[in-house]
Formats: structure tokens, C-alpha cells, sequence
């Protein structure tokens, strides 16, 4: 049943339209201030970043989505394969599949088959911590996700609606595990006080997967015999440029911020509102369908504009470019003054 459920959710993700209808990610509202005297030279800009344990050329993760069905090996073959050569950040998504019905697990092997040097993101979500050690074997993961996704599960007929003890499960899993844990929405965002939590918990990194990019609501609608709760709840979440200004100033950990990702434009304000790097998901199943070509068109056009971005506001490496000064406006304004935030303070005047 989880092996099929896997499956549908591929299917929907590339067939049907799982975006949010009127939520955007926020980054609309996010201004990078312009350099007409940028004193770089855009050809040395350097886009590597080495807080995550291991050197990636570019701050780009391709975010969990794949795993658990024999038609995901492909896929994590593409993924994995592309990861290795632009030296990027890969998670797949949960690992329980692979744990309870070991004829899966050549779907995640053909990850370290292929991806041999490549930073690794083994998944698994908050109430297994019976399965941690053994997700990171089975992937040789450098880095453990533990995915948060009550939306998910509240909306997918056969979710799990007990949440109560996560943080004492993420607790025992980071103690019981010998890589560094990462906390990971699903696309709804993380407030400021459950990364305070997590952090507390001890997870060594956070991805805030806010909303604006893909709704989990909405591929769990797809699903569903009722489509009244998917599409009530369609557009629920914390957009992706919210969460990030909030959690980058509540938490002393690494951030990753993703959800609605889809350029290096993107991936510029994201890292100037205090991100360390950021994730992609859908635009990259969506390129392991199309091959290899399209995968690594995805990541060097990502990469590309990137550079054009750190090289208007005269950043020469990821560093300095979250240093750089920008206006946050409209809605998110709005939202982060709200919730007690100074929006001033990136202005950095």
C-alpha cells in the first residue's frame, strides 16, 4: 500500500497541477537592492558553500520527493547522477517503504551507485525513530531528514493523525543517529516557535519548505474519493519568504529555504533574507522525467542566474550575498511586522 501510494504520488506530481492556486511564496515582496557600481567580476563570483558538511559548488538541494515504488529508481538514478556531477545537495523522500519492504530497496542504492561523493539526505518522518539508523545504512545518508507533513497526513485518506511526541521522537533520533539530523516541512512552513523547538530538540539543520510551490493538499486531493478538505485546504501554509525571515532570526542552526523555488532569482533573495541554501523538488522530478539533458539545463540555468543575481547587488561569494541589502514589502511585510519582526533591519542602512 505505501509502495502504491509512492507511485500516485509521482503520477500526480507529473501529470496534474499541484501548485498553490492563490498563495504565493512571498518572494515577490522581496527587493535585492540594485548595484549600479557592483566591484565584482561576475566570472569569479563564487556560489559554493561548505556548511552542510560536505563542499557544494552551488546552495542548491534537490528537496525529497522520490522513493519507495520500482518506478522511483529511475528517477533517483537521474537525480543522483546529476547531484555527482554538479557536486548539489540531494534528499529523496521516506525511506519506511524501502525499511518495511526490502525489495525496495534497490530504489535508494542506485543513489550511492551513482552519487558516490555527492551530499546525501536519507528521510524518514517523525514518529519512526525505530527506523533512523537504519535509514541512514540503507543510504549511507550524510545527513538524516526527519520530514514534518501534518497537512499531508490530515488530508490523505490513510494519514496518520496522532502527532502527538514528535519533538520527543526527533529528540531521541538525534541523540540514537551518528550523522546530523535536519528538520523538513512538506511544503506548509515552519514558524518561528517550532524552530525554536527543533532547535532545542537538537536538530542540527532546518529546511522551512514553505507554501507557495507545491501543494501536498493538492496532490492528496487527487487522491481523495471527497475532494471537499484538499480543497478547502488547498492553499494552507506559511509562504516560503515568511518562514525564512522567520526562522533565520530565531534559530542558530543552518537554513535551507525551499517551497516555490524556481530560479536562482529566487535562491538570491532567499539566501539575502538569511538562508544558507535553498531546494528545489517538483522542477527537478519534473527534469528526471525529460532525462539527463534537462536535468543538468535545470541546475547550470539555476547556477547561471544566480550569479547574475549575487553580481547586481555586488556579492562575490553566498556569504556576502547574505549580507546584501533588500526591501520586504507588501503582504509579507505586513505578515513578519505582525508577527513582531523589523523588516528595517534588511535594509541594512
Amino acid at each position: 500500500m505505501i509502495s502504491d501510494r509512492k507511485l500516485e504520488h509521482l503520477l500526480i506530481c507529473k501529470n496534474y497541477d499541484v501548485n498553490y492556486k492563490d498563495k504565493t511564496t512571498g518572494f515577490e515582496d522581496i527587493e535585492l537592492i540594485h548595484r549600479a557600481l557592483p566591484e565584482v567580476h561576475k566570472e569569479e563570483i563564487d556560489i559554493s558553500t561548505e556548511v552542510f558538511g560536505k563542499k557544494l559548488e552551488s546552495p542548491l538541494f534537490i528537496t525529497a520527493i522520490t522513493g519507495g515504488h520500482p518506478a522511483a529508481k529511475d528517477i533517483n538514478k537521474e537525480l543522483a547522477t546529476v547531484a555527482e556531477d554538479k557536486q548539489i545537495g540531494l534528499g529523496l523522500g521516506s525511506q519506511r517503504a524501502a525499511i518495511v519492504h526490502p525489495e525496495l530497496k534497490d530504489t535508494y542504492d542506485v543513489v550511492r551507485e551513482n552519487a558516490p561523493s555527492a551530499l546525501v539526505l536519507g528521510n524518514i518522518g517523525a514518529p519512526q525513530s525505530d527506523l533512523a539508523e537504519k535509514a541512514v545504512e540503507i543510504l549511507d545518508s550524510d545527513i538524516l531528514a526527519i520530514h514534518l507533513n501534518p497537512l499531508q497526513e490530515a488530508i490523505q485518506p490513510e494519514g496518520d493523525l496522532d502527532a502527538r511526541g514528535y519533538i520527543d521522537s526527533i529528540a531521541e533520533i538525534c541523540k540514537s543517529v551518528k550523522v546530523p539530523v535536519m528538520a523538513k516541512e512538506t511544503g506548509t512552513g515552519i514558524s518561528a516557535e517550532d524552530a525554536k523547538t527543533l532547535e532545542k530538540a537538537g536538530v542540527s539543520f532546518i529546511d522551512i519548505e514553505g507554501a507557495g510551490g507545491t501543494s501536498w493538499a493538492a496532490v492528496e486531493t487527487y487522491r481523495a474519493d471527497d475532494r471537499y478538505m484538499g480543497e478547502l485546504f488547498w492553499d494552507w501554509g506559511i509562504p516560503t519568504a515568511v518562514s525564512t525571515a522567520e526562522v533565520v532570526n530565531s534559530v542558530d542552526v543552518p537554513v535551507v529555504s525551499s517551497g516555490g523555488i524556481r530560479s536562482g532569482l529566487d535562491a538570491a533573495k532567499a539566501i539575502a533574507l538569511g538562508a544558507d541554501a535553498v531546494g528545489m523538488a517538483l522542477p527537478a522530478l519534473k527534469g528526471a522525467y525529460e532525462g539527463q539533458e534537462a536535468l543538468v539545463q535545470m541546475v547550470e540555468r539555476f547556477n547561471e542566474s544566480l550569479r547574475i543575481a549575487m553580481f547586481l547587488v555586488g556579492a562575490s561569494n553566498i556569504e556576502e550575498l547574505k549580507n546584501s541589502n533588500l526591501i520586504i514589502k507588501g503582504e509579507t511585510k505586513n505578515w513578519l511586522e505582525a508577527r513582531g519582526f523589523d523588516t528595517k533591519d534588511y535594509a541594512r542602512m
